[in-house]
């Protein structure tokens, strides 16, 4: 599914240079649940922004589903992650104009799909999390847990490859958390969704199969979880 091989991402500002990537190899099968976790400042989302092809890398390798991401061009970069990637980040994004159904539908919209094959994905990811009674309100008239719930819905609606997760549960309290980690691996156990998730939660760590544990940009250790029945 994701493959990295001896990747490195390289920040330079004048005479300052900065690896935050070193010859780091990671791989990530089919309906796999990965935790990403560090200290600040180790690398974690870098890691998630260049797997993805959000940023490039400065050498190696990166593939996803066989595909070198070095041999597409921005553009289709960009198609090949509204095609085959969803994302959920730990700001919800959501316009305040819209409602849940309408920010679940509009990625599908922008990419050229008709109204009627929109609303009808677009309410089936609703369901999925369980928000498909609170299609039609603004996001100011739900919860935390469900505006997250709804972002969640957004990045499920393109049937995803990969869903990449960037501290999903940054801006929720424990409660919530607590939801959207039970969600997350529902999704993953019932639909064999593969799931890649920056975190410091523990919570969440905890409820994947595996956890990446980095360190100064590279992979300090790997850790099966054995929690997938």
């Amino acid at each position: 599914m994701v493959e990295a091989q001896s990747v490195w991402k390289v920040y330079q500002t004048g005479t300052l240079k900065v690896e935050a990537l070193r010859g780091l190899d990671l791989k990530v099968r089919k309906g796999e649940m990965v935790a990403v976790m560090g200290p600040s400042g180790c690398g974690k989302t870098t890691l998630l922004n260049c797997l993805s092809g959000l940023d490039d890398i400065t050498k190696g390798k990166v593939a996803i589903e066989g595909v070198d991401l070095a041999t597409m061009s921005d553009d289709q970069k960009s198609g090949f992650r509204a095609r085959r990637m969803g994302f959920i980040f730990q700001a919800y994004n959501l316009l305040p104009v819209l409602s849940a159904q309408e920010n679940v539908e509009l990625p599908l919209l922008l990419a050229g799909v008709s109204e009627a094959e929109a609303h009808k994905e677009g309410l089936s990811a609703l369901k999925m999390v369980g928000l498909e009674e609170w299609r039609l309100h603004k996001p100011m008239e739900l919860s935390g847990g469900q505006q997250q719930r709804v972002t969640i819905a957004r990045a499920l609606v393109n049937k995803p490859a990969i869903v990449w997760g960037d501290e999903p549960t940054g801006n929720l309290d424990s409660e919530n958390s607590a939801e959207v980690v039970k969600l997350l691996r529902s999704l993953n156990r019932d639909y064999g969704l593969t799931f890649v998730i920056v975190t410091h939660d523990p919570q969440i760590a905890q409820e994947t199969d595996r956890i990446v544990s980095m360190r100064n940009g590279q992979i300090e250790k790997e850790t099966t979880t054995g929690t997938k029945s």
